[in-house]
C-alpha cells in the first residue's frame, strides 16, 4: 500500500541496556508502536535502521517482519505454554516473547541462550522485573519440549500457521476459493523481491556499476525500467537515498505505466503521496512540459510528495493539498487524465507491510469503498470529454475495486470502461487488471481505466 502513516519521528530509545544488543532493542521498540500506535513497519524500520550496523540492520528487519507475519501462530504457542491468553500479558512482556520464540523457532544460526537471555534483558529494561522468571522459564521449556498445537479444522489450521485473521481468511475464500485463498494466505508471508526503477538522476552506469560490485540484478519481465536485486550492501542504499534508483513493487508500477500519458496531455494525480507513481510517470514523460499536478490531504504526506519528488528530480510536478472526496481546486473538465490511486485497505500489500491484518476490521471494507466511490466521482468533474479516468488499488477485495466500479459506471452513464494498458496475463474477465501475489509474486493491484464521453 502506498498510502501509508509515515509521521513517525527519529527515535530516542527508552530503554538503555548493553545486555540487549541494538538490533533486538530497536525491533522492540518498532513492535510496540505498531501495537500501541498504529504505526506501520515500512515506516520505521528506515528510521530505525539508519542508526545501525549493517549486521544489527539485518537482524532488526528480520525479527519485526518475522515476527509480525508469525503472530498468531506465536501467540497461539505462548498461550499452549503457558495456558494463559495473550491478551492477559502485558504488552512489553508479550513482544518480548514473541521475539525469544520467533528466534527460537525461524532463526536457528541464533544460540538460544542469547535469544532467552536479550528477551529477559528487555522485560527487566521495560521496568517489569517482576516477569523475568516467567519469560526465562517460557522460552527455555520451548526449546525442550516438542509443542504440539490443535485445531478446529482446516480452516482454523491454515489462520493459525499462516497468521492470519479467521474473518479475513473466510472473506478470501468467499472471493477466490478456498485453494486459492490458502495460497494467498502463505504467499502473504514470503518475503518480497527487492525491486527498484530507475530515475531521472540515474545514468548509463547505475545498472552497470550495481552490477560491479557484485549485486545480482535482473531486468523485471513485469514493466520497464525496473529491476530485481538479490543481496544489498551500502551502494545500493546509497543510490537510494540519494534518488538515483527508487524501491517500488513491480505492481505498484505496472499501475503508473498504465497511465501511459501521450504528447500534449495535461494530468492530475489525485491521491499522490508518497509519490511513488507520479514521479515515475512524470519521469517516463520527462520531455512532456503540459500541466502536471499531485495532491493529498494531510500535510505530512504532503511533505513526504515533495520531498520524494525533489529527489527524483521531478521538480515540474504542482503539488497541492486538498480533501478529494468533498471537492478538488480545480474547474470542470481540466485534465485530459486523471489518475485515483485510491486510500484503501492495503490487503494486496500484506507481503510488504504483515501489520495490515491485525489493525483491518470486517465494517472497515463497506467504509473504504464509501470513500473511494466519492473520490472517483469528485475526479471525474475535473476530467475532459473524452478524457481518460484510471482507478487503482492495492486492495484484493472485490467490494473496494470491481464493486465501486460498478456502482460508479451505474450512476455515470456518460463513462465507458475501456481495457486497461496492460499485458494480457492481468486482465481480468470483466475487463479490469489485476496482479495476484501467489501467481505473479508481486502486490496484489487492481487497474481499471475509463473515457468521459
Amino acid at each position: 500500500m502506498d498510502k501509508l502513516n509515515s509521521s513517525v519521528q527519529s527515535p530516542k530509545s527508552k530503554i538503555q541496556n548493553r545486555n540487549v544488543s541494538p538490533a533486538r532493542l530497536a525491533a522492540f521498540e518498532i513492535l510496540q508502536k505498531i501495537e500501541m500506535d498504529k504505526a506501520f513497519s515500512s515506516a520505521l524500520l528506515p528510521i530505525y535502521e539508519e542508526k545501525l550496523q549493517a549486521k544489527d540492520r539485518a537482524l532488526c528487519h528480520a525479527l519485526v517482519l518475522g515476527v509480525l507475519r508469525n503472530q498468531i501462530y506465536l501467540d497461539r504457542l505462548i498461550e499452549k505454554l503457558t495456558t494463559k491468553k495473550t491478551t492477559k500479558f502485558d504488552l512489553a512482556v508479550l513482544l518480548a516473547l514473541r521475539i525469544g520464540l520467533y528466534q527460537l523457532i525461524f532463526l536457528d544460526k541464533i544460540p538460544a541462550h542469547a535469544a532467552i537471555n536479550e528477551s529477559v534483558n528487555l522485560v527487566q529494561r521495560a521496568k517489569k522485573t517482576s516477569a523475568k522468571n516467567l519469560v526465562n522459564a517460557i522460552l527455555r521449556r520451548a526449546t525442550r519440549e516438542k509443542i504440539e498445537l490443535e485445531f478446529a479444522d482446516e480452516t482454523e489450521k491454515i489462520c493459525v500457521e499462516s497468521s492470519h485473521p479467521r474473518w479475513l481468511f473466510e472473506r478470501w475464500i468467499r472471493e477466490f476459493g478456498f485453494e486459492e485463498a490458502k495460497k494467498l494466505a502463505v504467499s502473504s508471508n514470503e518475503t518480497p523481491d527487492l525491486v527498484f526503477r530507475l530515475t531521472a538522476k540515474s545514468d548509463a552506469k547505475t545498472i552497470e556499476t550495481l552490477k560491479k560490485i557484485g549485486l545480482e540484478i535482473i531486468e523485471s519481465e513485469i514493466v520497464a525500467n525496473a529491476w530485481k536485486v538479490f543481496g544489498s550492501n551500502e551502494i545500493l542504499r546509497l543510490y537510494a537515498d540519494e534518488g538515483k534508483i527508487y524501491f517500488q513493487d513491480e505492481a505498484s508500477q505496472l499501475v503508473a505505466q498504465a497511465v501511459a500519458l501521450k504528447a500534449g496531455e495535461s494530468f492530475l494525480d489525485v491521491c499522490a503521496a508518497p509519490g511513488s507513481k507520479i514521479t515515475q510517470i512524470q519521469d517516463s514523460n520527462f520531455r512532456i512540459r503540459e500541466l502536471t499536478i499531485a495532491g493529498d490531504y494531510f500535510e505530512h504526506r504532503i511533505r513526504i510528495l515533495q520531498a520524494n519528488c525533489r529527489k527524483q528530480a521531478t521538480d515540474s510536478i504542482n503539488i497541492v493539498r486538498y480533501d478529494a472526496e468533498n471537492a478538488l481546486p480545480f474547474a470542470d473538465e481540466s485534465f485530459d487524465v486523471v489518475l485515483v490511486d485510491a486510500p484503501c485497505s492495503g490487503t494486496g500489500t500484506i507481503r510488504h507491510n504483515p501489520e495490515i491484518r491485525y489493525f483491518l476490521s470486517e465494517k472497515d471494507f463497506a467504509d473504504l469503498s464509501a470513500k473511494q466511490l466519492k473520490i472517483l466521482q469528485t475526479a471525474s468533474k475535473v476530467l475532459k470529454k473524452n478524457g481518460r479516468l484510471v482507478y487503482s488499488t492495492c486492495s484484493l477485495e472485490n467490494e473496494e475495486n470491481e464493486g465501486v466500479m460498478e456502482k460508479f459506471l451505474a450512476s455515470n452513464k456518460n463513462f465507458t470502461k475501456v481495457t486497461p494498458k496492460v499485458t494480457n496475463i492481468f486482465l481480468t474477465n470483466e475487463g479490469f487488471a489485476r496482479t495476484f501475489p501467489p501467481r505473479d509474486k508481486t502486490d496484489g493491484f487492481f487497474i481499471a481505466e475509463m473515457i468521459k464521453r
